[in-house]
């Protein structure tokens, strides 16, 4: 509650963590009820553009509090301890149930994931391999030792042979990393050299400029367990926490100027998780100790912009451990993951976890710009786009009811649009948006056959 802070409730804020606590004078408001750290500027730039999205509450029934056990329950998308594979993995096992053998080939030559580092990624570990290649940078390539092991028809040949499996599989993705880094480019001037996070954030921007096919990366950020001198005693804006923030709201930033300087935004969706939240109250060590849920952020410019869940409730009594209430399963945010942007079916999700899934909506529908020809697979257009005082909405439906509102950013309805029946066909329904503040918004459809949003923009 240091880094998206529910200022509408400062003052029980202030006796849960009166050592820690931000001064409120140096909040970043992006809401009238919710405010970020004040080093988060880039995320506050990317929240405001309609770039950003905060899903509150997130977690699991029955948190567990262990480093361990907790980071296993959230890569692998599970409760259940015997399970071994990531949620990535079981749905990558569902697509190519023979990997790694007979990959990479003349379809698939790319690495289905990147593990940024010395270690894949455990969200995508499969049955018989890990789905992610890791690298730590895609311009320094190796080829590994190539002992043409030959599988002699004994236990140990067998083994051999996986072992010569993964050695070629190995050395022909680093040859296809190294060729998409080399091609690719990377146009932002927001980069910091000494950020460790932003460096491996431009090389997937090279990599994907470059055309690797590759769908997942995934990065890792350490140091935020806490536990003390998490602010400095004579600053709470400042020390340890204020660091990490930074740092990953700098390179977020960075990346998301660098893929719409590439043309690449509505390809590439970005996502933060972590094994738990902090506890309400601080520590006497200027710290928090492990908690219970806790934010994510999902970032580009296809996400459902805005604010995804009510504040956490703050009271002014101070309970021992108590942590934030789950209000929303993680498990459900990857699950709309895999259906919205991923274009899974839902009934192959729903075996890949062993909960009943709740889809949030966390994923909306990509600006189309100005040209008025071109459509969104959801058969919406908003035209002109951004617009001023008046736009278009273009929409296809059945013999059917249809309500098209406009939402905030908050997630609060504006404007009703349409909430009639319409006959089948394609309509043109005129919108008055003179009554908006400038910003981003999206509209809403709502129909028999299905719901469907689109992004715009209203200016001055």
């Amino acid at each position: 509650m240091n880094t998206v802070i529910p200022v509408d409730q400062y003052a029980n804020l202030v006796v849960q963590r009166s050592n820690i606590v931000i001064p409120e004078t140096s909040i970043l408001p992006i809401t009238t009820e919710v405010g970020f750290h004040p080093v988060m500027t880039g995320m506050r730039n990317m929240f405001n553009d309609g770039k950003l999205s905060i899903i509150q509450n997130v977690g699991y029934p029955e948190q567990n509090r262990s480093h361990f056990r907790s980071m296993d329950i959230w890569t692998s998308g599970s409760m259940d301890i015997s399970e071994t594979r990531g949620w990535l993995g079981r749905d990558f096992d569902n697509h190519y149930p023979n990997y790694p053998n007979d990959y990479p080939n003349a379809s698939y030559p790319d690495p289905f994931a990147i593990s940024m580092g010395f270690e894949v990624s455990a969200t995508c570990q499969g049955l018989m391999g890990n789905f992610s290649h890791a690298i730590t940078d895609p311009f320094a390539s190796f080829n590994l030792a190539n002992g043409n092991a030959v599988n002699d028809g004994t236990y140990f040949g067998s083994h051999m042979e996986y072992i010569q499996t993964l050695i070629d599989q190995t050395n022909q993705y680093g040859d296809q990393i190294n060729a998409s880094a080399n091609a690719g480019n990377t146009l932002s001037t927001l980069y910091d050299d000494n950020n460790p996070i932003a460096v491996q954030l431009r090389y997937v921007a090279q990599m994907i400029s470059g055309g690797l096919q590759s769908k997942v990366y995934i990065l890792n950020i350490n140091g935020f367990d806490t536990h003390d001198a998490q602010v400095l005693m004579t600053d709470p804006t400042l020390g340890t926490h204020a660091d990490l923030l930074k740092t990953l709201s700098d390179a977020v930033e960075a990346f998301q100027d660098d893929l719409n300087l590439l043309g690449l935004e509505q390809k590439v969706a970005g996502m933060t998780f972590s094994e738990f939240g902090r506890q309400i109250a601080s520590n006497a060590s200027y710290g928090t100790d492990h908690g219970d849920a806790a934010p994510m952020f999902l970032f580009g410019a296809c996400i459902n912009s805005g604010i995804i869940g009510p504040n956490p409730t703050v009271t002014d009594q101070v309970v021992n451990q108590a942590g934030n209430e789950m209000m929303i399963d993680f498990r459900d945010v990857y699950a709309s993951i895999l259906k919205d942007w991923f274009q899974v079916d839902p009934v192959e999700i729903q075996p890949l976890f062993e909960h009943t899934i709740n889809y949030v909506d966390v994923l909306g529908a990509c600006n189309v710009g100005l040209d008025e020809e071109q459509k969104e697979e959801s058969n919406l257009l908003v035209y002109p786009n951004p617009a001023r005082s008046s736009a278009t909405l273009r929409l296809d439906c059945k013999d059917e009811w249809v309500k098209a509102e406009i939402i905030d950013l908050q997630g609060r309805s504006v404007g009703v649009v349409c909430d009639r029946q319409l006959t089948p066909g394609s309509h043109t329904i005129s919108m008055d948006i003179s009554h908006l503040s400038q910003g981003h918004y999206v509209i809403k459809v709502y129909k028999y056959s299905g719901i469907a949003s689109i992004k715009f923009q209203k200016l001055k």
